[in-house]
């Protein structure tokens, strides 16, 4: 389902000091590679299911989000729910600015059901300018969230990611070691 105008993202708590996180969460929410790989090593098949995809204008973004972007027009809002064998795992977020979308990366407003990561990582120009850590209150718990600024050949986008109570971020013994 994907809604003409995207809802307001949830209050993140982002934290000034990561070593509030503990370790085992950590070493998740510190992947520098893709979480959708990281997921399919846990040996489940990830899916992704479309919640929101529009162009916003910048006043329809949240303070903190167009704080890490360059001005613009307009923004593209990719909403997700990315699934761990049919259980959902993780809300995420895309913010590109429009700028950004200009030859082969414009299909970034046409990936559908495909996870991001598999457009992003197979990218030989992408680059991650920060990772911030950070927790909201849901009623379900508390829930451990990333924002991260990429870049495609120097053009930014912001990525927000919320690891849902399902997610091994919150099952940390459940944890396949890798290396």
């Amino acid at each position: 389902m994907s809604e003409s105008h995207s809802p307001a993202q949830p209050l993140i708590f982002w934290f000034d000091d990561p070593q509030r996180v503990p370790a085992d969460v950590a070493d998740w929410l510190m992947e520098m590679g893709s979480m959708t790989r990281r997921f399919e090593k846990q040996g489940v098949t990830v899916t992704v299911k479309p919640k929101c995809e529009c162009f916003v204008t910048r006043a329809e973004l949240g303070t903190s989000e167009a704080e890490q972007l360059p001005e613009s027009a307009r923004y593209w809002v990719r909403e997700v729910v990315l699934f761990g064998d049919d259980e959902p795992w993780l809300l995420g977020r895309t913010v590109i600015p429009e700028e950004t979308l200009t030859g082969p990366d414009l299909a970034l407003v046409d990936l559908g059901t495909v996870p991001l990561g598999r457009y992003l990582f197979s990218n030989d120009t992408l680059t991650r300018d920060y990772i911030h850590l950070g927790q909201l209150h849901h009623e379900q718990g508390d829930l451990w969230a990333r924002r991260s600024r990429l870049r495609l050949s120097d053009k930014p986008l912001l990525l927000t990611e919320i690891f849902l109570p399902e997610s091994p971020v919150h099952r940390p013994d459940s944890k396949v070691h890798n290396g």
